[in-house]
């Protein structure tokens, strides 16, 4: 694969140098995946995870878009304390293409959509482990879940390309940022009450005692989670990849397993597992929280 040279300055800079994957490579990837990827972040305001050297170098987030930044590019004003944030979007193959050009590895989106900002579409536990426990992380992810379904919610999952899993509840934006995060941290509190061996929602790596952390703070209006279909800044270029329930019980989607030189094979043969994910309504699971 190579990425349009009309876009794309400098293709032959290495950014994974264990790999030799270099930007040109990085945005091949991003060009053939954008069809399913656009879908999940389309109108989501991003944050770049920017790599100008390469990821043997430090990198940095950037939420608010320079200024000479083409104005072809899509934008949503956001409000910060003090001001506001121009966030990019990526509507398009073409912006998404021009945000890779930035050496931004990783997009990092809310879970809302403009111009609906204070109403969120997804609603996401972010499982941090702190020990490689591979059973243990996979029981944790099948037990929230099993949670959500005695609660009338499907779920789907996704590796983060780091340590852990993100479970994903897709919403009907009926309720405000304010409701989701205070019901996603509810949820946190009931697990950690459930399996306190396993389970911690403290946020210091060093007050975890080596349990899986619970974070629901993806949940809080302008925060953020990798993007499906990204690639996360670490050696084999590993994907946050969407997957099945199945692979994630079978043991077979771990939370590094799917990477950027392997993502073609299994989109031509599994397709998209998160092609339909119908919107769902909190307010059942909200009522029997309440009476948990």
């Amino acid at each position: 694969m190579s990425a349009p040279a009309s876009v794309i300055t400098h293709p032959e800079k290495v950014l994974f140098p264990d790999d030799g994957i270099t930007k040109g490579e990085l945005a091949a990837y991003y060009e053939a995946i954008a069809p399913i990827m656009l879908p999940h972040v389309r109108g989501r305001p991003i944050m770049m995870e920017r790599y100008h050297r390469g990821i043997a170098d430090k990198g940095f987030f950037q939420k608010n878009i320079a200024k000479g930044t083409p104005e072809w590019i899509e934008r949503v004003e956001v409000p910060k304390k003090g001001g506001t944030v121009r966030a990019p979007l990526a509507n398009d193959a073409r912006s998404l293409l021009w945000l890779v050009n930035q050496n931004s590895i990783a997009l990092h989106v809310w879970t809302s959509r403009a111009p609906e900002l204070y109403y969120p579409d997804l609603c996401v536990f972010d499982l941090d482990p702190s020990r490689d426990e591979p059973e243990v992380l996979r029981a944790v992810a099948l037990t929230i879940r099993d949670l959500l379904l005695e609660w009338g919610l499907q779920s789907w999952v996704k590796t983060s390309g780091s340590k852990g899993f993100h479970i994903v509840v897709p919403l009907d934006r009926k309720h405000h940022y304010g409701e989701v995060a205070a019901w996603s941290a509810a949820v946190g509190e009931l697990l950690v009450e459930r399996d306190p061996e396993h389970l911690t929602l403290e946020f210091a790596k060093a007050d975890r005692g080596g349990r899986i952390y619970v974070d629901t703070g993806r949940n809080g209006f302008g925060a953020t989670f990798a993007a499906p279909y990204t690639v996360r800044p670490k050696s084999g270029a590993p994907v946050s990849a969407p997957c099945t329930w199945d692979e994630v019980a079978r043991g077979s989607a771990l939370p590094m397993t799917f990477t950027l030189r392997g993502m073609a094979e299994r989109v031509r043969t599994l397709g998209d597992p998160w092609a339909e994910m119908p919107a769902q309504s909190l307010a059942r699971a909200i009522e029997r929280l309440r009476k948990a």
